[in-house]
């Protein structure tokens, strides 16, 4: 059985007085795959923020492998291992693609060159080398969620923190990057914890599942039990097929 690497406990955050998140708890073992879905306005973004220590919460605890994140902020929560890419995709646009990606490597290393390999290497892995030397600013959508991603892996996190990495793009791109994801789960044991709707890929990808709702946790468990659950299929996946 897996060990937690992530353990959330009773997290809640308020917003004047709207509570965007209440008294949340759930773990993510080491080496698997977390989704949390669903609703707009569910709570999702707020709850990575108060992981990655953009905001503190009113309430509660984060511990990463039993160290305690809370109160750290962002830049100290990813040298503590958690890396996170961002529902907005917002790369630097006059720098290159590589050098994008160096940025994510310079949080753990300090030599340019190393930094500027291991750029080189994760672009290879994401089948974006041919685009290396392009500024951010043209890219695509589908390649700026990959870019993304492999900013994220550049900072050498066990936790991946993935915030809608599929919104937008078409089916075909969508199993590429699903493809992308499974391989980086299995084959380098990174840990994911991602934000998705698009449902073909949550039951893909996830060995389990969290549903949001107005900032509470309605439901829990694999995908099929997720999927089956009247209160989600209420909240969530009713309005999906609507």
């Amino acid at each position: 059985m897996s060990t937690a690497l992530l353990t959330v406990e009773s997290l809640s955050k308020r917003f004047r007085g709207l509570k965007a998140v209440s008294n949340l708890s759930f773990t993510v073992p080491e080496g698997r795959i977390l989704a949390l879905i669903g609703p707009n306005g569910a709570g999702k973004t707020t709850s990575f923020n108060l992981i990655a220590g953009v905001f503190p919460p009113d309430e509660g605890s984060v511990t990463l492998k039993g160290t305690r994140l809370t109160g750290l902020k962002p830049n100290q929560v990813c040298a503590a291992g958690i890396g996170r890419t961002f529902q907005i995709v917002k790369p630097f646009g006059h720098l290159t693609v590589e050098e994008n990606v160096m940025v994510g490597a310079l949080a753990r290393e300090r030599s340019v060159e190393v930094a500027r390999r291991q750029a080189r290497a994760l672009l290879e892995r994401l089948e974006m080398a041919d685009a290396a030397q392009r500024p951010a600013r043209s890219l695509t959508l589908p390649d700026r969620k990959r870019l993304e991603v492999a900013r994220a892996l550049a900072t050498r996190p066990t936790l991946l923190l993935l915030d809608e990495v599929l919104a937008g793009l078409r089916p075909t791109e969508v199993d590429r990057m699903v493809a992308v994801l499974r391989d980086l789960n299995r084959r380098e044991g990174i840990t994911i914890l991602m934000i998705e709707h698009v449902m073909r890929a949550v039951m893909a990808l996830s060995d389990h599942v969290v549903v949001l709702d107005h900032g509470e946790k309605i439901a829990d468990g694999t995908p099929p039990e997720v999927v089956s659950d009247p209160r989600v299929i209420e909240s969530y996946l009713g309005a999906e097929e609507a």
